[in-house]
């Protein structure tokens, strides 16, 4: 049985976008057709002795976008982010307060680890240093914890985004935080697919958000991925299948969706952007070397488009994690190319952390919003610094100009370093 005719199919009617190349989707989609990029030197912390200088910050964000003001002394950068996102998708959606019944409306949101702020400590740091600048553990316990914040550790817990997402729109139903680090956005719009679709919700707010810009994230990204060095030209830094690749750039963002099933938007007279076909996952198990394998990029594409019953050849383009290092790249291209058969090689292709750079669990949904602005206009941004092919990858990378599109049927794909992959299908309606 076709799987139009087993589930009530699922829309979104609201997107909201907070990126280093705009806050709200027309600032978000003139960077992406104007090739804007958002990558630039560190500004916002001391980068003297950081091992990379490179950075893609969201500008001049305003926290009072933050409907209840109060709050924003207990949210961490990363949740502020995921709940200005959440706000700008429930007004693009065309839903205030109370237009939906409060126990019908869930919250699916993917969040990362939150590093602490060198600021949250440094207090209490101090009051625990010897004359000689060395720490001392013996009095960081009897003389430092009173030095911190009572809700302190509020800040830092994954579960905030959603939490204060539900607060701000009396969402009273299904509440659920995805912790899957790269691939958390995707997994929660394909948790909140579910819920619609077990009928437990009417609409739910799903998404993703987080920030990479900490001493703590740049020097473990450092030690454990790929970073890219190109300081001279930061814009050229983040070159996804391009043979010169480097490395990663961090950033921050978040993007957030209101889905809802296709009756319930007619019903109310909502706009519709794109049907949400299908979310597949996959992992690479055992794979090669901690996720280098690219299976788990194949099985969620195949999982994919058997839950949205069609074939590669229906795809118009993938959205690629493209990560721009080295050996991301190469095995997620491996991952299509088995996932898919010789038509990957066909399929247009954009990258979007060439404008944002990485970061983390907020970039797959940032990525999702290109897509869906993308089919709503028809056309679909290049990829930036693009010049070189990887003759390992073959893929079909637009790069140099925006395209037309004719297909306005997407793929989103996201994946985390070991291997756990989610693939998302759209169509615009």
């Amino acid at each position: 049985m076709s799987a139009a005719f087993s589930y009530p199919r699922v829309v979104i009617t609201g997107v909201g976008t907070v990126s280093p190349i705009g806050v709200g989707n027309d600032a978000f989609w003139q960077s992406l057709v104007n090739g804007r990029s958002g990558v630039g030197h560190l500004r916002s912390v001391p980068s003297s002795g950081l091992p990379s200088k490179l950075a893609a910050e969201v500008p001049d964000f305003d926290p009072q976008l933050v409907y209840n003001r109060k709050a924003i002394k207990t949210m961490s950068r990363d949740a502020l982010l995921g709940v200005v996102a959440a706000s700008l998708a429930m007004k693009d959606a065309d839903l205030p307060s109370g237009v939906i019944d409060p126990d019908r409306l869930g919250v699916s949101f993917g969040s990362g680890r939150i590093s602490p702020s060198p600021c949250d400590l440094s207090e209490a740091a101090m009051t625990s240093a010897r004359e000689d600048r060395t720490f001392d553990f013996e009095r960081w316990g009897e003389n430092s914890l009173d030095k911190i914040a009572p809700l302190w550790f509020i800040k830092k817990l994954p579960n905030m985004a959603a939490c204060h997402i539900s607060i701000e729109h009396d969402a009273r139903g299904p509440n659920n935080t995805i912790t899957s680090r790269d691939s958390s956005g995707l997994m929660a719009l394909a948790e909140g697919v579910r819920v619609l679709e077990r009928d437990a919700a009417d609409v739910m707010i799903v998404g993703s958000s987080s920030s990479s810009i900490h001493p703590v994230d740049l020097t473990k990204f450092h030690l454990f991925e790929s970073m890219s060095h190109c300081e001279d030209a930061p814009e050229t830094a983040s070159r996804p299948f391009d043979v010169t690749r480097d490395g990663a750039v961090v950033g921050e963002g978040g993007a957030a969706f209101v889905i809802e099933t296709y009756e319930h938007a007619v019903r109310r007279g909502a706009r519709i952007y794109a049907e949400v076909l299908a979310v597949g996952q996959g992992c690479d198990g055992k794979g090669w070397d901690n996720g280098s394998g690219g299976r788990g990029v194949a099985r969620a594409v195949q999982a994919a488009l058997r839950r949205a019953n069609i074939e590669p050849k229906d795809i118009g383009h993938i959205n690629a994690h493209g990560k721009s290092t080295q050996r991301d790249d190469l095995v997620e291209a491996r991952g299509y190319h088995w996932g898919m058969g010789e038509i990957a090689r066909r399929i247009p292709v954009t990258a979007m952390k060439s404008y944002f750079g990485h970061f983390d669990a907020g970039s797959g949904s940032v990525e999702l919003a290109g897509s869906v602005l993308a089919l709503q206009h028809k056309v679909l941004p290049a990829t930036l610094n693009y010049r070189i092919p990887d003759p390992r990858c073959m893929l079909n990378v637009v790069s140099g100009a925006p395209t037309e599109l004719r297909n306005l049927t997407a793929m989103s794909v996201s994946r985390t370093s070991m291997g756990q992959t989610a693939a998302a299908i759209i169509r615009a309606v």
